[in-house]
C-alpha cells in the first residue's frame, strides 16, 4: 500500500510538472492508472485531495488555476518549484558514495543509484566518483543484520515497532515494544536507539542482537523523539568507554582481545591466565559476561557481584 501510495504521489507530480496548461480533475484522472482505478467518483476526489495535500506538505508548489468556463485546473510550475544549485566537494561526494554502499548492502540499491543520478544532474562534478575511495583505506560500513531495512524506513516514518532482542546475558529472546528514533553504526555493529514502552525509558538495541522479523505497530509515538539522538554516546556509556574508575580482571591467555586493546596494564599470571586492568563505566559487567569462562573479575567488588549475578541468571535461564 504504501508503494502503490509513493508511485501514485509521483505520477500525480510528473504531471502537474510536465503539462504548459492547467490540467483538470478529469485531465489528471485519465493521465493517471491509479486513479482510473477508483471505484467511483467520490473515491476518486477523496483520494485526489489527499494526494494534492501531501504534495504541498513535501514542499511541491501547485497553483489551482480557474479557465473562462469555469472549470478549476491544477500546475506546478517548475520556476516555482526548482531547487538552488547544488554543489559537493570531494569529501561530500565521498560520504554520498560511503551512504550508497550501506544501501547497497541494506538491499536498496535501486534508491541508492537513482539518488546519486539525481545528484549527477544537479551539479556533482563529473571527475568526481562517489563510490570511489579516496585514500589507501577504503571506508566501509557493513549492514548484514536482516532488521537493518525496517528499522530504518521505521524511523523514517516515525512507526513504532516490535521484534524479539535476545541480551547478553538472557538465555532466550524477550518481545520488545519500541518507538525507533536512530540508527547509528559504532565500532563496526549498528544499533538503533529509541523508547522502550515497556520500560517506560529510552534504550539502545544492538541490531545483531535481534532475532526474527520487525513487525511494525500502526499506533503513534507516546514518547517526544530528541532534537539530537546520542545514539554513539549511548552505547559509549554502556560499554564503559566513559569510565572513570579501573577494574582488574583475570583473562584466559589468548583470549578476549578487546579487553586486551582496552588494558593499561597487562601481567602474565602464567598457567594459561593473564591479568588486567581495565577502565570500569556503566555497562562492563554486561561485557565481561560475553567473555563466559575466560574472565574472573578480582575488583572491585560490585563489579564482581554483578557479573556473578548476571552469570547466574544466564544458568537459571
Amino acid at each position: 500500500m504504501a508503494i502503490a501510495k509513493a508511485e501514485r504521489l509521483m505520477n500525480l507530480a510528473l504531471c502537474l510538472l510536465g503539462t504548459r496548461r492547467p490540467l483538470s480533475k478529469r485531465e489528471l484522472r485519465e493521465s493517471i492508472e491509479a486513479y482510473l482505478e477508483a471505484g467511483s467518483d467520490d473515491s476518486f476526489n477523496r483520494m485526489f485531495e489527499r494526494d494534492k495535500d501531501d504534495l504541498r506538505e513535501l514542499g511541491l508548489v501547485i497553483e489551482t488555476v480557474e479557465n473562462l468556463d469555469g472549470e478549476v485546473g491544477y500546475l506546478a510550475r517548475r520556476d516555482s518549484n526548482s531547487l538552488p544549485p547544488i554543489t559537493l566537494d570531494a569529501e561530500e561526494a565521498a560520504a554520498l558514495g560511503l551512504a550508497a554502499k550501506v544501501w547497497q548492502q541494506a538491499r536498496l540499491a535501486g534508491a541508492a543509484s537513482g539518488a546519486l543520478q539525481k545528484l549527477r544532474a544537479a551539479g556533482l562534478p563529473e571527475d568526481v566518483d562517489p563510490y570511489e575511495a579516496h585514500g589507501a583505506l577504503e571506508p566501509r560500513i557493513p549492514v548484514h543484520e536482516a532488521a537493518f531495512e525496517p528499522l530504518m524506513l521505521a524511523c523514517r516514518d516515525r512507526r513504532p515497532v516490535v521484534f524479539e532482542y535476545r541480551k547478553a546475558t538472557a538465555a532466550r529472546p524477550e518481545p520488545r515494544h519500541v518507538e525507533p528514533w536512530a540508527l547509528e553504526c559504532w565500532r563496526g555493529h549498528w544499533y538503533l536507539a529509541g523508547f522502550d514502552r515497556d520500560r517506560g525509558a529510552e534504550r539502545v538495541f544492538r541490531l545483531s542482537r535481534i532475532t526474527g522479523k520487525v513487525r511494525s505497530r500502526g499506533a503513534a509515538f507516546t514518547a517526544d523523539v530528541p532534537d539530537v539522538v546520542t545514539v554513539r554516546e549511548t552505547v559509549a556509556s554502556w560499554a564503559g568507554e566513559t569510565a572513570d574508575r579501573s577494574a582488574l580482571i583475570r583473562l584466559r591467555s589468548g583470549a578476549g582481545y578487546p579487553l586486551r586493546a582496552k588494558a593499561s596494564l597487562v601481567r602474565e599470571l602464567g598457567d594459561g591466565w593473564d591479568e588486567l586492568e581495565i577502565p570500569y563505566g556503566h555497562g562492563l559487567d554486561a561485557w565481561l559476561v560475553e567473555f563466559g569462562p575466560d574472565v574472573v573479575v578480582l575488583e572491585p567488588a560490585e563489579l564482581r557481584a554483578d557479573v556473578v549475578d548476571r552469570l547466574r541468571a544466564v544458568a537459571k535461564g
